[in-house]
């Protein structure tokens, strides 16, 4: 079922999300289903379960040939729930962001270029990735969610945020 996006100003956004407990419920399932649905629904590059409103740490990502995101590499579609992130290196790299709560605006983030993320599947199974460049900011912003964290927050230089017809005048720039 596709579910509405809790937009930028709602409360439930700033909170921090509880750990999931169990695993193979039929209610995660559901969730599960329904943030893949929805970000599948709006082009989404990933979604965390605290921008439909539920306040657990789940987030599910993944690109490929993606309108919003033409030239991007492909990131695997993943399920991930209860994520730990681990820098690489010191090297940050500056990227556009855009973001499904925050509709119609990009920005300028500074993000880990290299990471290396744990967590589990919808079965509780472990993961254990590493990850660079455009999946590793995907990864970044999705786990910030969980946070309360929105990606305006992490904007340092507000020449490079606005909205997307004003940043790119006369380039053809799928809205969120």
């Amino acid at each position: 079922m596709i579910r509405e996006v809790l937009k930028m100003g709602d409360p439930r956004l700033l909170r921090v999300a509880r750990p999931v407990a169990g695993f193979g419920t039929p209610e995660l399932s559901a969730l599960l289903a329904d943030m893949h649905d929805t970000m599948e629904h709006l082009d989404g590059a990933g979604l965390a379960a605290p921008q439909i409103g539920v306040d657990l740490r789940v987030v599910v990502f993944g690109v490929s040939n993606n309108p919003r995101y033409p030239h991007a590499e492909d990131v695997p579609y993943t399920v991930l729930i209860n994520p730990v992130i681990e820098p690489l290196s010191e090297q940050l790299e500056e990227g556009w962001e855009g973001c499904l709560s925050v509709p119609g605006l990009r920005g300028i983030v500074l993000r880990f270029a290299r990471l290396r993320y744990r967590g589990c599947d919808a079965t509780g199974a472990p993961i254990d990735r590493e990850a660079e460049g455009f999946h590793a900011r995907v990864v970044q912003h999705e786990c910030d969610h969980l946070d309360g964290i929105l990606y305006p927050m992490r904007v340092r230089d507000f020449s490079r945020f606005g909205f997307i017809e004003a940043l790119f005048p006369n380039q053809e720039i799928k809205d969120d």
